[in-house]
């Protein structure tokens, strides 16, 4: 009878552990992938690196955000600064306060972007991130789980009526290939396969090779068959280079 109570005690344990998990299947795939990519030395850990000439500083945690980067042109040495709060531009040292609405958009758009990439699959757990599990498939023999991504309007920012799809290795969490639809500048369609992944300072960051369909208003789910059928158009390479990481201290 003891043995008889202790299994029902360890059952009902097990079966409450269970239940009290309240993630939905395509929360629970991200989380995985999030672990298997750095976990929490995303939130303590800022990162710089270059990309397409430009040097990025990046930091991230669920409250907060820090994007910077530095560039010469015409103009001087430049430093876009974003933020919670807003975005900044100096140039040679001075705040530029003449930015319209519309430059200061353009410039944060365009900073952001870089961070979201850099920063998969962790940003996928923003607040604002909508996430769809769609079951699993296979590419080049290997088994993915899919999971789409949309934003909600409020807190998703401009690009919040982007998609993406993601798919994230079943056996390893690993996400190897990515796609979009994007609604700036004319609008696209793309897919991303990884190229090269490395680890730096426990995380792992990916370049990535960067396809086209030949039409702009390729449907997102069949970017996958377009890319197995081989007819993708290579477009450029997504490269992060000199990558460095430090630790944030507490505050």
């Amino acid at each position: 009878m003891k043995l008889g109570l202790f299994s029902l005690g360890v059952f009902a344990l097990a079966f409450f552990g269970v239940s009290c998990d309240s993630r939905t299947e395509a929360e629970k795939i991200v989380d995985s992938a999030i672990a298997s990519y750095g976990g929490d030395l995303y939130e303590k850990t800022a990162i710089d690196f270059d990309f397409r000439g430009t040097h990025y500083f990046l930091f991230k945690s669920p409250t907060a955000f820090e994007y910077r980067r530095e560039f010469s042109d015409s103009t001087g040495q430049v430093v876009d600064v974003l933020t919670n709060s807003g975005f900044t531009r100096k140039v040679n040292g001075v705040e530029i306060d003449t930015l319209t609405e519309e430059r200061i958009g353009a410039f944060s758009r365009s900073v952001n972007s870089v961070a979201y990439f850099a920063f998969l699959p962790y940003g996928l757990n923003d607040a604002a991130a909508i996430k769809t599990y769609l079951g699993q498939t296979s590419i080049k023999g290997k088994k993915y789980h899919q999971v789409k991504v949309t934003f909600q309007a409020e807190g998703g920012g401009e690009h919040f009526e982007d998609e993406f799809l993601y798919w994230f290795g079943v056996e390893d969490s690993l996400m190897d290939y990515l796609a979009y639809s994007y609604h700036t500048d004319g609008g696209g369609v793309r897919f991303r396969e990884v190229r090269e992944a490395r680890e730096v300072g426990g995380i792992r960051f990916q370049d990535y090779i960067n396809l086209k369909a030949a039409s702009k208003d390729t449907p997102l789910d069949s970017m996958k068959y377009l890319y197995e059928k081989g007819v993708l158009e290579k477009l450029s390479e997504i490269n992060l280079v000199n990558i460095r990481t430090s630790s944030i201290p507490k505050n």
